[in-house]
């Protein structure tokens, strides 16, 4: 029986984004208004702001799903998403935003005075925005089929229409307003169905989440599989399934093990083989370095620290930013961990993404609590991917306004919008078993290989060229692209060559770091004659610039 309070849900969420957003229309008037907000937002509406932008598809379902599927050994994912806020406020926050620059294309200009860097910036914020919002607007498609039984581009479509709407009409301005809300949204929407269903779990004996022969049905069970797997039933039977099998289980019967799965208490309760198998260890550092660095080099998180003030209020942005994210990140566990209890099926039928959306209505039941708390994490759901996909559409569309179509006014920004938008919508359309966190993972990679170095050393080393630069960023950034093809186009690997492709940053990232301070040494020639000014003016808080011009 389908859940009638979700659609409703889904529906209020997208027309109060709306509304915000025709708020925010009335006050954005300029260009800067369109890019930056004119730089007048305070610490607080920007780390909110950031906050739902931040928290996405992979964060509001893909944590929990990956938990769920593979235990402790993935708490890295929301320790890291979390952690990399730290690196951002130690090394980035405060000079980027008074390097004066509105996109990340334009701080490579105004630090390395050239043209051609600006271009290669420009390419890489584009691949990442793209690379970044396909698994969002699929998130959408799949959240609302599996919610409503709605086709799956139905989600996709309504996702990249009111985003694309919202962010051509009212810019950064418009969407503050609203990515503030949805953060604030999605964090309701999980802490109150955490709170019954802690309470649920209580009144049910505290069931084990991880009991010695795995987890078990709790009811009779008919599962229908989405992904193809193999699995090792409990009389030892091995049998391979396909999309649309059908398998039954009586209550009490034990979840089969699934091939890449942490099925039994084992393998969910303790890392992975990484203390003897250095593919795991490589594999494991890989994801800490991704997710560290790679936040600093993510151009929709950039973008906002352009909006503040100064680079005081920068600091402070990134400090509540770090409380706000941290806090969040807390109840995605939870509702993976208690997922090995409610929802056990998603371990077979491979949609363990899925388990935010379901898990109410599995635990407290189809009463009306079930169905009411259900729809709200439909609805925070749905404000996750409204959110990111405002964040990553404004960025990218700020690059192809200005370095593209080389319109720097509110039409050309307008017109960006729309291509922007339209792109990842088409390839969203045509994909749809992309495993979103894995995704969004690789994104951080090219992310934390490309602009990471770009940003630290062009901020903390006065010795950075433009040629080491952009030697740098082509070969840890291009190197981590070709790993993201091969990992979401390629053929299946194994062994090392599969390891290396699908967490790529521990070698991607020292190899951008190296090539681009050997080729800064090799070409010092090319240092810009500003360099001293441009370093001064990053470094300096502007109070003391402002009181060294007073006197003039």
């Amino acid at each position: 029986m389908g859940n009638g309070y979700v659609v409703p849900a889904i529906v209020a969420v997208t027309l109060v984004t709306v509304g915000i957003g025709f708020y925010g229309l009335r006050l954005a008037r300029t260009t800067s208004d369109f890019l930056v907000a004119s730089r007048s937002v305070s610490p607080t509406w920007n780390a909110a702001a950031i906050g739902g932008e931040y928290l996405s598809a992979a964060s509001f379902l893909g944590v929990a799903g990956l938990i769920l599927k593979y235990g402790v050994d993935v708490l890295w994912y929301p320790v890291g998403f979390a952690a990399g806020y730290l690196a951002l406020l130690l090394f980035v926050a405060a000079p980027l935003r008074r390097s004066g620059a509105f996109t990340l294309p334009d701080f490579c200009e105004v630090r390395l005075g050239s043209r051609r860097l600006r271009t290669l910036a420009t390419a890489f914020v584009i691949f990442i925005g793209w690379l970044y919002l396909v698994p969002q607007l699929q998130g959408a498609g799949l959240t609302l089929a599996t919610l409503t039984g709605a086709a799956y581009p139905v989600g996709a479509l309504v996702v990249a229409v009111v985003v694309t709407a919202n962010v051509a009409l009212g810019g950064m301005r418009a969407i503050t307003f609203v990515q503030a809300f949805q953060y604030w949204l999605k964090l309701t929407a999980l802490a109150v169905p955490a709170i019954f269903l802690v309470l649920q779990w209580q009144a049910d004996a505290r069931p084990a989440v991880t009991p010695p022969d795995g987890p078990t049905f709790r009811t009779a069970t008919t599962v229908v599989v989405e992904h193809r797997a193999t699995l090792t039933l409990p009389d030892g039977d091995i049998r391979e399934v396909r999309p649309g099998d059908r398998l039954d289980f009586a209550a009490g019967d034990p979840v089969p093990q699934v091939s890449g799965t942490a099925t039994d208490a084992a393998d969910w309760l303790l890392p992975s083989a990484a203390g003897d198998d250095d593919r795991g260890l490589f594999a494991t550092y890989s994801l800490i370095l991704a997710t560290f660095l790679g936040t600093m080099g993510l151009p929709h998180v950039l973008v906002r620290f352009y909006t503040n003030p100064d680079g005081a209020a920068a600091r402070r942005t990134t400090l509540v930013v770090l409380a706000l994210v941290g806090v969040f990140y807390l109840l995605p566990t939870l509702y993976g961990v208690l997922g090995r209890i409610y929802t056990p099926q998603l371990l077979v039928t491979g949609q363990t993404d899925a388990v935010v959306v379901l898990l109410p209505g599995a635990a407290l039941g189809d009463g009306l609590t079930g169905r009411l708390l259900a729809a709200l994490v439909a609805a925070g759901a749905f404000a996750a991917f409204l959110s990111t996909s405002s964040g990553l559409l404004t960025s990218v569309a700020g690059v192809i306004s200005t370095d593209v179509l080389g319109r720097g006014s509110v039409r050309g920004f307008r017109l960006a919008t729309v291509i922007a938008g339209g792109v990842p919508a088409a390839l969203a359309l045509n994909v749809s078993g992309l495993d979103v966190s894995q995704v969004v993972g690789l994104a951080f990679a090219v992310a934390a290989s490309s602009f990471c170095p770009l940003l630290v050393l062009g901020i903390w080393w006065r010795g950075l060229t433009d040629v080491g630069a952009a030697a740098g960023v082509l070969a840890g950034g291009g190197a981590a692209i070709g790993a993201v093809l091969v990992t979401v186009l390629g053929p299946p690997l194994s062994g090392w060559p599969a390891t290396l492709t699908a967490q790529p940053a521990a070698w991607t990232v020292p190899l951008a770091f190296t090539v681009m301070i050997a080729v800064s040494v090799a070409s010092r020639r090319r240092l810009p004659a500003d360099v001293a000014g441009t370093m001064l003016r990053l470094h300096s808080p502007e109070a003391l610039r402002a009181e060294g011009r007073a006197p003039s």
